[in-house]
């Protein structure tokens, strides 16, 4: 039973340490919506996701307004949109792109802030729709508003497809120069994962997997500021003491995502996926991630001792998380955004943390290299590099990892780059302007490892 103490912390947690519910995404699958008639596909995915979609935006507010709890995004994603495109009579990038801009065009009709799915998925091979899509996504970001893309080049029972990690590298560059006056915001909208989970509920990665049912909901949790004051309380105590805190306070906020998920689900007549208890920052002052590493002892992120910390931070939130709910899924865990982070980006201006840091620290975090601001004449083989030891290290550790960085044009490293919002600001960090354009061009596979035969 919930007692007055408990409803009053709750309180308190929202109004002064920021607690919120990050996102509720509405999962859609679009297999029903494949056929060879590109107008007749745009047609049917219109109407399916403008039709279960349409009490989303409603549903969320009212749930707002009704618990007090505070509903920032309301999502959808849907199932990769490479299957619609090898569907189609003579596929091509511009259809392609139609469909892309149908899916803004939806999202915008049912008041949802992104729509994720552009996405394919060739850890091992490509199909002829999957290299179509690919090739396509820089005008498919840069003609769109609400839409975001995902590409998953490595897993750990495949390997990592090392002719997708170079495309990748000039994708991510074309379509920052596509969207120059915004200082390449289209890649802001553009993630390549290793390890890519079916149910995540956080753009820009998001889409529903090929074993996800025909509409679900799935509610990602967000609670920096909260686990920071909590620490607070701890100061002195020894690192035990700090998991065990971490983890009775993820278990609180992941029971009020529950509650948020089971009753928009129960509202929208959809089925309940998972939570994802992502402790995932934003720029207001106390959300951070990097506040609740420096709150353990650590005089600035980036510190010796920041990995370490982080993986406490990261094993305890998942433990907190699986004693709150059976169905915590999602990524589940720490997310490190440099440039919706206010202590990474204070971290990152010092120099404190620098990429080769950031790389470490997603050995053991959610995700991966997150909302990173390069200098714009970094080359696509460059990119390419950090995409492969990024895949590399999820490939090796059964995890997740990612690469979101922006080549921001005309930029060079010391400057800042302001994308507002959520998306916050970015300090341009150097990258080593060493080549690796030979190692890139040999192409391949990269075979999985050992660990993979687990069967």
């Amino acid at each position: 039973m919930i007692n007055p103490f408990e409803i009053v912390e709750t309180i308190r947690m929202i109004d002064d340490e920021n607690l919120d519910i990050r996102t509720i995404t509405m999962g859609i699958s679009l297999k029903s919506c494949a056929g060879g008639d590109i107008d007749v596909v745009c047609d049917k995915v219109y109407k399916k996701i403008t039709t279960l979609a349409k009490d989303l935006v409603k549903v969320g507010e009212d749930i707002e307004e009704q618990f007090g709890i505070p509903i920032i995004n309301k999502r959808i994603s849907v199932t990769p949109v490479a299957t619609l495109v090898d569907a189609l009579d003579e596929p091509s990038e511009e259809k392609a792109v139609m469909i892309a801009k149908t899916l803004d065009r939806a999202a915008k009709t049912v008041g949802v802030n992104f729509i994720g799915g552009y996405s394919a998925l060739v850890h091992k091979d490509y199909t002829n729709g999957e290299r179509i899509l690919i090739n396509s996504i820089p005008d498919a970001l840069a003609s769109t508003d609400l839409v975001c893309s995902s590409v998953n080049v490595g897993s750990t029972r495949a390997g990592i497809n090392m002719d997708a990690v170079k495309q990748m590298g000039e994708i991510v560059k074309k379509a920052a120069d596509k969207t120059a006056d915004t200082q390449g915001f289209a890649c802001a909208k553009l993630v390549v994962f290793c390890n890519a989970v079916e149910d995540n509920p956080f753009m820009a990665g998001a889409f529903l997997g090929e074993g996800e049912g025909e509409c679900v909901i799935n509610v990602g949790v967000s609670g920096p500021g909260v686990v920071k004051c909590a620490l607070e309380m701890a100061k002195g105590k020894d690192f035990g003491y700090v998991a065990e805190t971490i983890k009775k306070t993820a278990f609180k906020i992941t029971r009020m995502g529950q509650l948020v998920a089971r009753e928009a689900s129960k509202r929208l007549g959809v089925p309940f996926g998972i939570v994802d208890l992502s402790l995932a920052p934003t720029p207001a002052i106390g959300d951070s991630v990097a506040y609740i590493l420096e709150e353990m002892g650590l005089e600035k992120c980036g510190a010796h001792g920041t990995t370490a910390a982080l993986a406490l931070l990261n094993d305890a939130v998942k433990k907190g998380g699986v004693m709150a709910s059976g169905y915590v899924g999602g990524l589940s865990g720490a997310f490190i955004p440099v440039s919706e982070d206010a202590g990474m980006i204070s971290a990152a201006k010092e120099g404190a943390l620098t990429i080769e840091k950031l790389e470490a620290m997603t050995c053991v975090c959610s995700v991966g290299l997150d909302m990173i601001v390069i200098p714009g004449d970094t080359p696509a083989s460059t990119i390419s590099a950090i995409i492969a030891d990024e895949a590399a290290i999820g490939m090796v550790n059964s995890k997740t990892t990612a690469v979101r960085v922006i080549p921001a044009p005309g930029k060079k490293e010391g400057d800042v780059v302001e994308f507002g919002g959520l998306l916050g600001t970015g300090p341009v960090m150097p990258v080593k302007r060493y080549s690796s354009e030979e190692f890139i061009n040999r192409g391949g596979r990269i075979p999985a490892p050992l660990q993979s035969l687990k069967n």
